[in-house]
């Protein structure tokens, strides 16, 4: 099909020419692709895509990113899978957006999204609103992956369910670090693996200085309802950065999510620096959230305003052996058979595990739980001052994650 192409202005002077817009059906848009400039849009009318997307050796610009989505929000195309090829691959691409698509894996070997192993960058990319499903032939099929140097993505209100692993960025060996990311209001269910997991990263590229966070907020990340096996692996598992060097002072921020059940591991497991504050925590079937050596040994660590209701422990700590890198448990309200374990500990409520509370609506569950506890809640100004410089967190005066409204809008933001 021929495109049909609205362009802009062409300003003769500065001899640049404005971006422009492709609307493109299922039987002829592949030949569009490798004509994107910056500020350009493809526009996937509606159908059934079979040949994939690749998206290769595309750069968009900071103030004009190339952007795929769907022509009718209301009728995202659809991308079926196809043997021996990922869906959507990436491959030296910046400055890209898509979104409003919906990836079907139709149980195919291959991943949803990849930016290859091959690729010598994916920076500044941004998936939204994917509705990505049925990539779970095994636990090795991804939705979300990255496997070479990815600077700066952003993950934002993406549905992915039936899939091997939710989203995995890095690689096995600690190379090809995932960098300064923003994951962000994502509903992940029913995966094999992982929901989502970070590798820890060896080295950094010297051109990428400074300290980086990668932001990991307001998503759903749930496991209740795969089945105990073999395949047993917690929510969320995050690695450590470089430990020398470039990339060594930067953390990651964990706030405002929802963790839900896991029938055989941890509901989140990490290392390094972390900050991890005003999540939910469900756990009716074992532990909530560790923090242990796994490729290094977590380093400087705060974990404070969460809620927990864990079944096994709700928060352990392992440090590593001759580290002076401390790790403060603060202001959490815990209900858990173990509710605390290693750490520095204060101001935590802590109380027995109770298996009826976790029918609870999850806005209402730090309030019952500290009905439970007779002890004063308020928190000194001074710990109040200390938490107010992390991003996200909203004063409440007391223990345990945020206030009803703001978990609200974080479950609204991730409704299937």
């Amino acid at each position: 099909m021929r495109a049909v192409v609205f362009a802009g202005i062409l300003c003769l002077l500065s001899g640049v020419t404005s971006a422009a817009d492709y609307r493109v059906s299922p039987d002829g848009y592949r030949e569009q692709i490798q004509h994107l400039q910056p500020g350009d849009r493809l526009l996937l009318e509606p159908g059934d895509y079979l040949q994939g997307l690749p998206l290769h050796n595309l750069s968009g610009r900071i103030d004009q990113p190339i952007i795929v989505e769907a022509a009718n929000r209301l009728a995202p195309p659809r991308f079926i899978a196809r043997p021996g090829v990922n869906t959507v691959s990436l491959i030296n691409v910046r400055y890209l957006v898509l979104r409003y698509l919906e990836l079907d894996g139709r149980n195919v070997r291959v991943d949803a999204v990849k930016a290859e192993g091959h690729s010598g960058f994916a920076d500044f990319i941004t998936l939204e609103h994917l509705f990505i499903h049925d990539y779970a032939a095994s636990q090795q099929n991804v939705g979300i992956s990255s496997k070479c140097p990815a600077l700066g993505w952003v993950v934002r209100k993406n549905r992915i369910e039936h899939v091997g692993t939710g989203m995995y960025f890095g690689d096995s060996d600690g190379s090809d670090p995932f960098v300064g990311g923003l994951i962000e209001a994502n509903h992940v269910s029913h995966t094999l693996g992982y929901n989502l997991q970070i590798k820890h990263q060896k080295t950094r590229l010297s051109d990428i200085a400074g300290r980086h966070e990668t932001m990991i907020r307001y998503n759903v990340f749930s496991k209740q309802d795969t089945l105990p096996g073999s395949q047993a692996r917690p929510n969320v598992l995050l690695g450590h950065f470089p430990l020398a060097g470039v990339g060594s002072e930067d953390r990651y921020l964990i706030y405002g999510n929802l963790f839900l059940p896991n029938p055989t591991e941890a509901l989140l497991q990490a290392e390094g620096r972390v900050a991890l504050y005003d999540n939910v925590f469900i756990n009716d079937r074992g532990d909530a959230i560790r923090i242990q050596p796994h490729n290094d040994v977590p380093r400087d660590t705060v974990i404070f305003s969460n809620t927990v209701l864990a079944s096994g422990t709700g928060i352990q700590v392992r440090r590593g052996e001759n580290t002076a890198y401390r790790q403060y448990v603060v202001a959490n309200v815990v209900a858990a058979s173990t509710p605390l374990h290693g750490g520095e500990e204060t101001h935590n409520v802590t109380l027995a595990y109770r298996r009826e509370l976790a029918s609870v609506p999850v806005p209402d569950l730090t309030a019952r739980l500290l009905a439970l506890d007779p002890v004063a809640h308020d928190l000194p100004a001074g710990l109040m001052r200390e938490f107010s410089s992390y991003p996200g967190w909203q004063a409440t005066g007391r223990p345990g994650a945020k206030s009803t409204p703001a978990l609200l809008r974080t479950l609204d933001a991730v409704q299937p």
